[in-house]
Formats: C-alpha cells, sequence, structure tokens
C-alpha cells in the first residue's frame, strides 16, 4: 500500500510543478485521468486563493471535479483558443515528446482541446516514458458505431490487432461522443507520424490516440523527484 501512496505523491508533485506554466487570467484546457485529477485538485486550491482563470474540461468527469472546487467553466462556444492545457499520457516517446493517449477513454475531446491549446504540458510518472511509442502501449481508436467491424478490419490491414474496449462483460464502452474505441496494438511504432494520418485516413475512425508534435513540456515524477523534459519552445 505505501508503495501507490509513495507514486501518488510522485504524481501530485509533479501536476502541482506544471501549475507554475499558469497566469493569471488564462483559459485552461483540464485533462482527464489519474495524474489530471491532481492538476485539478491543485488548481482548486490556488483558484481558492484567489487565482482568476476559466477551465475547458475534456470529460464529463474533469468537468464535476472542477465543479465541485469552484472552478469557473466554459466552453469553446465562448472561446475558440486555450492559452494552456495540462494533461497526462498513456505513453511518453523521451526523444520526440510524441504520446499516446486515450487509455482513459476521453481521447476525441482531448485532442479536440490539445489542437487549440497554444502550449501543451504533460504531466507522467516514470513508467510511462518508453524510448518508442507502442512499446507497452495499445493506441485507443474512437470509432463510429455505425459498422465498427468494417472499420475494425481497415484497422487490421494497416497492421493491428483491434480489440473493441468494454465497459461491463455485456456492453462496450461509449465514450463522451457516442462512439466506440478499439484498442488497436500495433508494437512498436517506427514511423508515428504515417501512423497517425492512416489511421485518420481510415472510414468510420473518429480520431486515433496518437499525439504527433502536441506536448510542449512533459513534467515526468521521478524517484529522484520531478524531470522536465522540454521541445525546446518554452
Amino acid at each position: 500500500m505505501e508503495h501507490h501512496m509513495d507514486r501518488d505523491e510522485l504524481k501530485r508533485a509533479a501536476a502541482y510543478r506544471a501549475l507554475d506554466f499558469v497566469k493569471d487570467g488564462m483559459i485552461l484546457g483540464l485533462g482527464t485521468g489519474s495524474t489530471a485529477y491532481f492538476v485539478v485538485e491543485g488548481l482548486g486550491k490556488r483558484v481558492a486563493q484567489g487565482l482568476r482563470v476559466v477551465g475547458i474540461p475534456t470529460s464529463e468527469r474533469t468537468a464535476a471535479q472542477a465543479r465541485g472546487l469552484n472552478i469557473p467553466l466554459s466552453s469553446f462556444g465562448a472561446h475558440s483558443s486555450i492559452d494552456l492545457t495540462i494533461d497526462g499520457a498513456d505513453e511518453v516517446e523521451r526523444a520526440t515528446l510524441f504520446l499516446i493517449k486515450g487509455l482513459g477513454g476521453a481521447l476525441l475531446r482531448e485532442k479536440i482541446v490539445a489542437a487549440a491549446s497554444r502550449q501543451l504540458v504533460i504531466v507522467v510518472d516514470q513508467e510511462k516514458l518508453v524510448s518508442r511509442l507502442g512499446d507497452h502501449t495499445p493506441v485507443p481508436v474512437e470509432v463510429a458505431q455505425f459498422g465498427w467491424q468494417a472499420t475494425a478490419a481497415a484497422l487490421t490491414r494497416l497492421g493491428s490487432d483491434p480489440v473493441l474496449r468494454y465497459a461491463t462483460e455485456d456492453h462496450p464502452f461509449i465514450t463522451d461522443g457516442g462512439n466506440y474505441i478499439l484498442d488497436c496494438r500495433f508494437g512498436r511504432i517506427d514511423d508515428a507520424r504515417h501512423l497517425e494520418q492512416q489511421i485518420n485516413m481510415t472510414v468510420g475512425v473518429v480520431e486515433n490516440g496518437l499525439f504527433i508534435d502536441r506536448a510542449s513540456a512533459v513534467i515526468a515524477a521521478t524517484e529522484s523527484g520531478v524531470q522536465i523534459l522540454n521541445r525546446g519552445n518554452l
């Protein structure tokens, strides 16, 4: 049990370090997942101390947490661009800061928010850092419910092994956008940029969990402390 507490404390330390990028008056994208939970928790404390920000959440779960902490929320109807998004990731390629995201199921909203953000800061623990994407994690692909079997067959032809994600034994997982997720194991991905394009050209695909050239910085919780990996533009 103590090991899990230690890991949570590391994640919390990295999440709170990411809040140093937040400036008064910012429009913030709020991520989804266990690490993003700590980011929103820390943000709530700063808002209580007088920080003025507006959040655009990437999931209903994050929205509910933010409301509970009195963080003001808005939408793209009011703000077409975002100053900074802080989110987690399932894998981070060390050399490029390319990401796999979406194991939490919010990848479409996460990518819309990331694409609209001037900066994307990713918070992870050290186990998510890899030398090559696909080492441990499948690529989540959000697909239309209609004809998902045909979409899965097309993704198989790209070299993956797609598995429909289930919420319970009898019911497929349904995203906030009303779609299914196929978890596609490609193995080690040598050309993530090309693969992202190939997946998104597949009919029936709504979006995929490869985030290429999106992260500005990655904050990693390691046993020796918080490490910041930059892509050179922060």
